[in-house]
């Protein structure tokens, strides 16, 4: 069993912060919680199938997650426990989506989005699981399956403006990976396939993964991996302007799931290899959180309220 390490010794006292790290560990197929500076580190839920992202809703107590299945079974699932594990509940059934990777948390709208990469859809329901619908349609699987550039990977949304933000991926290293935006609610008498809203926001990415936005300084935050420069990297770019992209981070090892902290001006990033990273909003001052053997995927970070476990 693979035993997370933080980077260097640290007091016991660290333990008593709220702030709370949760972590997907492929590898093991569970997931892990710790303190944001790698402390504290225990697993709360075993026995996933192929995790890949992760919400938390600390008013609520729950933690949200995906599970991608076998990629060619169409079997992806989601699932939500206690913020210590406990409670387990499948929310989204196996083969209601095919592979869910990202998942975001609207808890204003009552609303979990996630996109669906095989699957080539953008996805959201209630967050007792109910009313899984469709948003966007970018393929069949009969015909598009192996289209890399269909496939629906990171995605986030500003509730604020109602806007639908995601991201396909591309072949890894071919610079084909997309921004898109959309209306959050379908046009009237329009469909997933055929929507007159969604447009560009960013293209010639190397393979952009996950997506989080800073609702306060309306900037978006992305992972991206290939070849340095261009890959491995987590960049930003304002959504209003359409700025060139700015490269905040660039790393040896595969970039995979990151998180904000935006009150805290933190970045949390997992990198395939098993390391996690802190790092200021603007890329500054990164450190080493955790180490070990670990895949690690996604990763979410929040405030909690009560001790875990």
């Amino acid at each position: 069993m693979t035993k997370l390490r933080a980077s260097r010794a640290k007091s016991s006292s660290s333990a008593t912060s709220s702030g709370r790290l949760f972590l997907l560990e492929l590898s093991g197929d569970r997931i892990h919680a710790a303190n944001p500076d790698g402390s504290d580190a225990k697993i709360i839920v075993t026995d996933c199938h192929l995790p890949d992202a992760i919400v938390v809703d600390a008013g609520a107590g729950h933690i949200y997650w995906t599970n991608m299945g076998i990629l060619n079974c169409c079997d992806g699932s989601i699932e939500r426990a206690d913020l210590d594990g406990r409670n387990r509940r499948l929310i989204v059934r196996e083969g209601v989506t095919h592979t869910p990777k990202q998942l975001h948390l609207d808890k204003k709208g009552g609303k979990l989005y996630w996109c669906d990469r095989e699957g080539m859809r953008v996805m959201r329901a209630n967050l007792d699981g109910s009313q899984v619908e469709t948003l966007v349609d970018t393929g069949r699987a009969d015909k598009n399956w192996f289209d890399q550039t269909r496939w629906c990977v990171g995605i986030t949304i500003d509730p604020n403006r109602r806007k639908l933000y995601w991201t396909q991926k591309g072949p890894d290293k071919r610079r084909l990976g997309r921004i898109f935006r959309a209306n959050i609610e379908i046009p009237k008498k329009e469909s997933p396939a055929n929507r007159s809203d969604i447009e560009v926001l960013f293209d010639g990415l190397q393979a952009p993964l996950d997506l989080d936005f800073d609702p306060i300084n309306r900037v978006l935050y992305w992972a991206d991996h290939g070849d340095p420069p261009r890959g491995n990297t987590i960049s930003r770019a304002s959504i209003d302007t359409k700025a060139a992209p700015e490269i905040l981070i660039t790393h040896p090892t595969e970039s995979i799931g990151f998180a904000l902290d935006v009150s805290g001006s933190r970045i949390f990033a997992t990198y395939f290899a098993g390391s996690v990273y802190s790092a200021d909003l603007d890329g500054n001052n990164e450190c080493e959180c955790l180490y070990g053997q670990a895949k690690f995927t996604g990763i979410a970070y929040a405030q909690i309220q009560q001790p875990i476990g």
